[in-house]
């Protein structure tokens, strides 16, 4: 399968670049987008779609200039309320690069439109899981980001959210899924991510902490929310 990771150090940031048969997606661009233009243009490729993993607070996204610039699909996950055009998937849903198929597994809880794309190679086979904020590598993104927008949304029904979505629909999958997440070490996004950037799902089972078999929601809760420093006051904005 033809994904890249485009990596910005600082900011720990990842956004991905999926290419088939002259059909490109991204993945969580960053503002500047030149690069995924140029990055499609080295493979005479277009820009079909632009997937968000979920509405982003520590950077400003890219989707509304690329949509502008290549005419690219925006797309969020279930329950996202975008102010302007955007196709708002449904769970389950697929969507197709080229032979490859994206899958929309709606994972609420760092925020509660927060969603996972699976993809499938040419074969229909499972490859990876591009996580956004839901899991990173040795971590799981922190639930007390939404709570500033909207007031019910406590950080621990968030947790509870995330803890849900961990065990019902990420952990189920098979082991050699690889692991895409949307930041890695340095972001304020979680509290002990891990300087690798990517991983398999399995090993990911036996090392990180928030997907022990073992643990109770009420522990993942406790777990989580413990040595959370505030976040940064421009987040909410």
């Amino acid at each position: 399968m033809k994904i890249e990771q485009i990596y910005t150090g600082c900011l720990a940031h990842a956004a991905y670049y999926l290419e088939s048969k002259g059909e490109a997606a991204i993945f969580d661009p960053l503002r500047e987008v030149e690069p995924y233009i140029a990055r499609a243009k080295k493979d005479r490729a277009t820009i079909k779609y632009v997937f968000e993993t979920h509405f982003h607070a520590d950077f400003v996204s890219g989707h509304l200039d690329l949509k502008k610039k290549t005419g690219a699909e925006i797309v969020f996950g279930p329950t996202a309320k975008p102010g302007y055009e955007a196709t708002v998937a449904k769970d389950n849903q697929i969507f197709k690069v080229g032979d490859y198929q994206v899958k929309v597994i709606h994972t609420p809880g760092h925020t509660m439109e927060s969603t996972t794309y699976l993809l499938l190679d040419e074969n229909g086979k499972e490859h990876g899981l591009i996580t956004g904020d839901t899991l990173f590598i040795g971590d799981v993104g922190r639930p007390d980001l939404d709570q500033h927008v909207v007031s019910e949304l406590t950080e621990e029904k968030l947790a509870g959210y995330l803890f849900d979505s961990l065990r019902n629909k990420i952990m189920p999958l098979d082991d050699n899924l690889i692991v895409y997440p949307n930041h890695g070490a340095g972001s304020a996004c979680g509290k002990m991510m891990s300087k690798e950037t990517t991983d398999t799902l399995g090993h990911q089972k036996k090392v990180n902490y928030a997907l022990r078999p073992d643990m109770t929601k009420d522990e993942f809760i406790k777990e989580l929310l413990t040595g959370l420093t505030a976040p940064p006051g421009y987040f909410p904005q």
